[in-house]
């Protein structure tokens, strides 16, 4: 398996992480339900919260990047990789600095991750 698809195992995996971080915020999980829980969360634990909503939201556009740049045969094998290592970085330092509310931090990393897989599709045109 390449390195890119790894990648979208990791991407994959990345919203559980701040899911997991948002439940263990704060005593008192009731796994009855889970979304009245974090829908009550505040501070850290609910930007980890929002951290993993906007994870979720972001994988789908990644994953038809890497899909597509492996199918066409114009995109370099070490470049999909370095774009997708690209992708996971930037979303794990996102969910990092939405959860330390560093907002700059956060937007700056967010438009280079989603650079990485625009530019995935450009290479595949």
């Amino acid at each position: 398996m390449t390195i890119a698809y790894w990648c979208v195992l990791a991407a994959a995996i990345i919203p559980y992480i701040w899911a997991i971080t948002a439940k263990a915020s704060k005593p008192g999980f009731n796994n009855n339900k889970p979304r009245i829980f974090l829908n009550d969360l505040e501070g850290w634990g609910q930007r980890a919260n929002w951290a993993q909503a906007n994870s979720f939201e972001a994988f789908p556009a990644f994953a038809a990047a890497i899909i597509i740049g492996s199918v066409v045969s114009n995109v370099e094998q070490n470049t999909l990789d370095a774009l997708a290592l690209l992708f996971v970085t930037c979303r794990l330092l996102h969910g990092i600095f939405y959860i330390t509310d560093k907002a700059t931090l956060r937007s700056i990393v967010w438009f280079i991750g989603i650079s990485s897989w625009v530019s995935i599709f450009v290479l595949s045109a």
